[in-house]
């Protein structure tokens, strides 16, 4: 009888378990609360407030809350995409996601992310034909440059997503299925693949970068001809230019400031895995969160609207009761 050893091949694993739930042992509930309260608030500001609000008031029909709308809408199906699905894993420390499932999760998660900064860009487009050129802004930004502008930023989305998500896709994921993050994330799961990623890595970075230079060159561009224009203007000119594009100013900050701290906590070493989730949970969450409620702060119009719109409520309530 041989003495030869019999190699036995690793089989492909059917089911990926989402391990990074239990980063402080006993924490689930807390953050599970934590989590169900930003996605209710999510839900609630960006559906309510905007959507609905925005869809049926006469009143805000410019083209800056068609940009909005779209913008609202995408942070509230990114949260949908990891929130429920963490809420999950938060109540049972570890969460088992099909591996079609979990390339899904990561698609549209990275997708949405690359659409909302693009959106943000043509809003910022938006920005400086309202001031650089507010004659003719009804003129340009027709109903239809505006369908453009928002089908070229999902289509942009969908370009820097669907190649690294569908190369990671078709590489074999025969050893660990353990994925040691919140969600399905995309460097995460590509360290489990029993094959060579050389090129998965490099093209990920590539296209991470195409999506992040892009968009915030265009973005400072516009800003840069904006503080141009408002040099020329007078003071009272100048202050009404800055409240028309403070909330987005304050918005695409936040967002870049975000990401790079994001970025920076995957790319240096110094920072645990545990550190790196915690600051994508936070992000995933808070960007959202706070979008509409910058926009409500920072637009009269919107207040004023939201305002009557709760005060006609009241007062229906008033005459129903009596």
């Amino acid at each position: 009888m041989n003495n030869q050893t019999m190699l036995v091949p690793l089989q492909q694993p059917i089911v990926f378990e989402i391990e990074g739930f239990d980063i402080l042992p006993g924490s689930g509930p807390f953050f599970f609360l934590l989590a169900l309260l930003f996605y209710m608030l999510v839900t609630c500001l960006d559906f309510v407030v905007f959507l609905l609000q925005t869809l049926s008031d006469p009143r805000l029909t410019s083209p800056m809350y068609f940009f909005l709308q779209n913008l609202s809408f995408v942070d509230l199906v990114y949260t949908t995409t990891t929130i429920p699905n963490m809420l999950a894993g938060f109540l049972m420390d570890q969460l088992t996601i099909s591996i079609p499932g979990c390339f899904l999760q990561m698609f549209f998660f990275t997708q949405l992310a690359v659409t909302g900064r693009a959106i943000l860009t043509v809003m910022a487009y938006d920005r400086y034909l309202a001031v650089c050129n507010p004659l003719r802004y009804t003129a340009i930004m027709t109903r239809s440059v505006r369908m453009l502008l928002v089908t070229g930023a999902w289509g942009f989305g969908l370009l820097c997503t669907l190649p690294p998500t569908v190369l990671a896709f078709l590489r074999p994921y025969c050893g660990p299925n353990m994925v040691r993050h919140s969600w399905c994330d995309l460097s995460s799961v590509r360290t489990l693949a029993c094959a060579d990623t050389s090129i998965d890595n490099v093209l990920s970075l590539s296209f991470a970068m195409v999506a992040l230079l892009t968009t915030g060159v265009l973005i400072l561009t516009s800003y840069f001809l904006i503080a141009t224009s408002m040099y020329q203007m007078g003071v009272p000119e100048r202050l009404k230019a800055f409240s028309t594009c403070a909330a987005h100013l304050t918005v695409v900050s936040i967002s870049y400031s975000a990401a790079s701290f994001v970025y920076i906590s995957y790319r240096v070493g110094n920072f645990s895995s545990e550190v790196r989730i915690i600051v994508s949970v936070l992000y995933s969450a808070l960007t959202p969160f706070l979008n509409p409620m910058i926009y409500s702060l920072r637009n009269k119009e919107l207040r004023i609207a939201i305002r009557k719109t709760l005060l006609w409520r009241t007062m229906q309530d008033d005459d129903y009761h009596a």
